[in-house]
């Protein structure tokens, strides 16, 4: 046990009265996790409404045609509704979410992510109602992907900030000029958010078979013909290799540094796991000829592989920077003997 997380008989927090306030810790926690998981879910109900061409079966927003409830049904309207259920649903769960932090929250900084989520959700809904009324344009297609892939790794951060873990883990061994996890499991993270990017303009361009062979590229290395889906998906295509480098990367650096530390290595092996089925997914997609069960869960594990990434990002963060404030406490202890000494020789002198 850490002596962050020790608790003396005479410790406050061992009164009954802190019992029922850790016990409100933990369901906050858990609440946050349920409500990121709800979002987990409307990402997959997300790509299954493009994967299945369903995002103008509704043509109406926010009602159809006036009712809450379809009058008439399809598979299209199905999936299309059933999107703006699950969507109401998160919404609900988010402001829920926001108002119980912001009133059981001490730490500023969380109270205001809570609150950013809900903004967050609200536009992200605000732009899915905009972009069904204008009948699908791209840029806000693209938008309303990136902002929900956004919104999910907030969901995913708040549910690690409530965590009671989040303060009492114990920080890691600090070794002075050892290069930190956490700026380069940033930039992964930035480079997976890149690559989501350029895959849901690939996806709302309709330019996920504009090469329809893998892994060769019409049966070379580099395209020998080239028009805009073409260059996009062979971005696509090469961001996969960057990613791929980068977490390797990322999760070698995490083993070889932390490896003993569960709170780091597990989620390392989550991200290895999850980079190893997405590539399979991405593979089935174009072999399958975009088949609605791998184009969907390609987009969806490719959620989840980003947010993982930001969970092991700020776990980083967060031991890292206690390991450096410990080192930091410690060597003032340790100087304060020293200095204490040579001020009492001074006097002496003196």
């Amino acid at each position: 046990m850490s002596a962050f997380s020790r608790r003396t008989p005479s410790d406050p927090q061992a009164t009954p009265e802190a019992g029922r306030t850790a016990a409100s810790v933990v369901a906050l926690h858990r609440f946050a996790i349920v409500a990121a998981a709800a979002t987990f879910v409307l990402v997959f109900a997300g790509g299954l409404v493009t994967s299945t061409g369903s995002a103008m079966a509704v043509p109406s927003w926010p009602l159809d045609a006036g009712h809450l409830i379809p009058q008439q049904w399809g598979a299209g309207v199905l999936f299309e509704w059933g999107h703006r259920v699950i969507a109401g649903t998160v919404s609900i769960l988010t402001l829920t979410l926001a108002l119980w932090v912001w009133m059981a929250e001490r730490r500023a900084w969380v109270r205001y992510t809570a609150l950013a989520a809900f903004a967050m959700v609200v536009v992200q809904a605000v732009l899915g109602g905009i972009t069904v009324l204008l009948d699908l344009p791209l840029a806000l297609a693209v938008a309303h992907a990136m902002t929900g892939q956004a919104f999910f790794c907030l969901m995913v951060a708040i549910a690690l900030f409530t965590s009671p873990r989040w303060q009492t883990m114990a920080p890691v061994a600090y070794v002075p000029g050892r290069s930190p996890l956490a700026p380069l499991a940033a930039a992964t993270t930035a480079i997976i958010y890149l690559q989501i990017i350029v895959g849901a303009l690939m996806r709302h361009m309709h330019a996920g078979l504009a090469i329809p062979d893998f892994p060769l590229n019409f049966g070379h290395l580099v395209p020998p013909m080239f028009s805009l889906p073409i260059a996009v998906n062979f971005a696509h295509r090469c961001g996969a290799v960057v990613v791929t480098a980068m977490v390797l990367w990322t999760v070698a650096r995490t083993l070889r540094q932390y490896g003993d530390d569960p709170a780091l290595r597990r989620p390392a092996l989550g991200l290895l796991v999850l980079l190893a089925a997405q590539i399979s997914l991405g593979a089935a997609t174009v072999l399958s000829r975009r088949a609605v069960i791998p184009t969907t869960s390609h987009v969806a594990v490719g959620a989840a592989v980003l947010a993982t990434c930001v969970a092991l990002t700020l776990r980083a963060w967060n031991l890292e920077r206690a390991a450096r404030a410990r080192a930091v406490s410690e060597g003032a202890q340790a100087r304060a003997p020293r200095l204490g000494a040579a001020a009492a020789r001074h006097e002496v002198g003196a």
